[in-house]
C-alpha cells in the first residue's frame, strides 16, 4: 500500500469477474474470518441492476468496500467492510461519504452494529428502532434524512 487509495463503483453486471472475486474475498475474511459469522449471508442483493457497489483499492488489493442498494423510498448501505491491515486510515468513512455525496438527497438506511453507532452519527445517522442479532452480533437499525 504505497499510494493513495483508488475509489471505484459500479454495478454488479459491471464488475471483472476479479474484482467480484477481490469484493467477495474482502467480505469473507472480515464476517467470516474475524467475526466468526458462521457464513456470509447471501441475499441475492448485489446482483439487483440498481445496487452500486463501491470500494477502495490500492493496485489489485481492495482494501475497503460497501454497497448500496435501492430499497424504493430509500438507499440501504450495507456490507461495510475494511480490511484488516487498512484499518485505522478512514477509508470506511470516505466509502460512506461517497455515497452520501451520491444519494444524501433521499433517506439512507443501515444495520449498524451496535458499537459502531456513535461511527454512524457523525455522518447524521440516527437509530430508528430497536436493536436486533444478526449473526449473533448486536445491531441497531439506522436512519439518516436528507439535509
Amino acid at each position: 500500500m504505497t499510494s493513495e487509495p483508488t475509489l471505484r463503483r459500479a454495478a454488479f453486471a459491471d464488475l471483472t469477474p476479479f474484482e467480484v472475486y477481490r469484493l467477495c474475498r474482502l467480505r469473507v475474511d472480515v464476517f467470516v474470518v474475524e467475526q466468526e459469522c458462521p457464513y456470509p449471508e447471501l441475499d441475492g442483493r448485489d446482483l439487483e441492476p440498481a445496487t452500486e457497489h463501491l470500494w477502495l483499492e490500492d493496485g489489485d488489493e481492495v482494501l475497503a468496500t460497501i454497497r448500496v442498494l435501492d430499497d424504493g423510498a430509500s438507499r440501504a448501505i450495507g456490507r461495510v467492510a475494511t480490511a484488516g491491515s487498512a484499518r485505522g486510515r478512514g477509508l470506511a468513512a470516505r466509502l460512506i461519504e461517497a455515497a452520501l455525496e451520491s444519494y444524501g438527497d433521499g433517506p439512507l438506511t443501515l444495520g449498524a452494529q451496535a458499537h459502531l453507532e456513535g461511527w454512524y452519527e457523525r455522518f447524521g445517522f440516527r437509530r430508528s428502532g430497536p436493536g436486533y442479532l444478526e449473526d449473533g452480533i448486536p445491531h441497531v437499525p439506522m436512519r439518516r434524512e436528507p439535509a
